[in-house]
């Protein structure tokens, strides 16, 4: 397959002529291509979204709510098509795909379609005769920039609340994933949405990337990925005074007490170990248990973790699938090393997996359970993105907050007890943007999304998005 830039509602090869080579993370083969693009093409795509944002902005809500709306219903009409896709340029399960990902596509754009309906300003009445009110305007063009472990899920996260905004977008996908982009792209033509108001340009982050975030006429930023390109973003974004979200990594806590609901709890924390084969930046990979309960959590999960079948993304029976690329494939089995040698026992996997073939050239590493290193190793510190977590004991609430706390991030944690009181001043306490309790990823699209510390800074989700993607002007009128 070869994938094209979308630019101005047509689509166009890279002004380089180059493109890169798309490899399935299954097999290890090349099976497509994507655009090499550069600066050339960002600016290609800036006159477009700028050419469209006019139009666009004074649209009636009502029709710019149809455009998302059946944007929305071309994703679960061809749901199949896009989870197929999904599946072979990332390497996770077809089943997860088809359940959660492109659903949760889809429902991105059926939320902010409904919401830009329902968005509101404030006014404020003041004595003798004055009131002020707040416009809500779009700001110009947003640029959104996505990652590869939710290729289409997170993508349509970000694009659908700036276009409900009204902002016109400059959107860039993982170089890794970029074929469920592409297939968006040819919905927005199949549905006629106007020229200009989407654009999407594929390549490297140090191209395409960057050069978004340099782009003078791109006032706001979207981005969600690493840390450290995080770090790269806002250091050229903050001098130009450009609006910021940036949702980066995680070291998420899953504290477990032992008076839970034990089936539940054992079942919930498999899948937010190794779900997506860990890359997921809400995983939970850093378990603690309290002590009376360590000896026989321990040995249920192993056990139910060595059961757990890995296979390549079309096999109905797996659970764990590819890790998205070789160089992933080497970074999450350097840290298993590492825990090795920072003094951690491997209890279960540690080791990569080799299937048939034609599968047996693909990205494959067993889920990995740890045990007994110390607090402050890297291991225990550093964001892995695998499927790796690790096992330490604890005896109080207060000794079990500070070690959850004790890391650079904080995005997200769980907490597992029966006793409502204890769980309520544990999540007051944890230093994490996200908390669920007898839970994981039970998501609420209302709700304020995204992390603190080194997690990154803005909220994403429900009417906190529309705000972000729109400038507040204060009106105050005599009457």
């Amino acid at each position: 397959m070869r994938v094209l830039n979308y630019i101005g509602g047509d689509f166009h090869t890279p002004k380089s002529g180059q493109f890169i080579p798309n490899i399935e993370p299954a097999t290890g083969e090349v099976y497509g291509e994507l655009p090499d693009s550069d600066e050339r093409d960002v600016v290609l795509a800036v006159e477009a979204a700028k050419k469209a944002f006019p139009l666009w902005k004074q649209l009636p809500l009502e029709k710019r709510f149809e455009y998302l709306y059946a944007i929305s219903q071309r994703i679960t009409e061809q749901l199949d098509e896009l989870a197929e896709a999904e599946a072979r340029d990332n390497g996770k399960p077809l089943w997860l795909a088809k359940k959660v990902d492109i659903p949760r596509a889809a429902a991105n754009f059926r939320f902010f379609a409904s919401a830009l309906l329902h968005f509101f300003s404030e006014s404020y009445e003041m004595p003798k005769g004055v009131l002020s009110y707040v416009l809500r305007q779009p700001i110009g063009i947003a640029g959104c920039i996505a990652p590869w472990n939710l290729p289409l899920y997170l993508f349509t996260w970000k694009i659908a609340p700036a276009l409900a905004a009204g902002n016109t977008v400059v959107a860039k996908p993982s170089e890794i994933t970029p074929v469920t982009a592409f297939l968006l792209s040819k919905i927005c033509q199949e549905i006629d949405l106007p020229p200009g108001v989407l654009n999407i340009v594929h390549g490297y982050g140090n191209k395409v990337g960057e050069a978004i975030v340099k782009h003078p006429d791109i006032k706001v930023i979207s981005f969600t990925g690493g840390t450290e390109t995080g770090k790269r973003i806002a250091a050229i974004a903050a001098p130009m005074f450009k609006r910021l979200a940036l949702e980066l990594g995680g070291k998420n806590p899953n504290i477990i007490f032992a008076d839970c609901d034990y089936e539940t709890m054992m079942q919930t924390t498999l899948l937010s170990s190794f779900s997506n084969q860990g890359q997921i930046c809400l995983c939970g990979s850093r378990i603690f248990i309290e002590k009376p309960l360590y000896e026989r959590f321990k040995h249920d999960f192993v056990e139910r973790t060595k059961a757990m079948k890995v296979s390549h993304p079309f096999d109905p029976e797996a659970k764990v699938g590819a890790v998205v690329s070789e160089q992933h494939k080497k970074k999450i089995l350097s840290y298993i090393a590492l825990a090795k040698e920072e003094g951690g026992t491997i209890l279960t996997g540690g080791t990569e997996v080799h299937l048939e073939t034609p599968y047996d050239k693909g990205y494959y590493v067993a889920p990995t359970i740890i045990e007994g290193l110390p607090q402050q190793c890297r291991t225990n510190q550093e964001e892995i993105f695998g499927p790796v977590v690790t096992l330490q004991p604890f005896e109080t609430e207060e000794e079990v907050i500070n070690l959850a706390n004790d890391v650079p991030y904080g995005l997200s944690a769980t907490i597992w007890s029966q006793n409502i009181r204890r769980c309520m001043r544990v999540a007051e306490q944890l230093q994490a943007g996200v908390i669920w309790i007898n839970s994981w990823l039970l998501r609420d699209l209302r709700v304020p999304f995204g992390g603190m510390k080194n997690s990154g800074i803005g909220r994403e989700g429900g009417f906190e998005a529309l705000r972000f993607f729109t400038e507040p002007k204060t009106v105050t009128i005599r009457y």
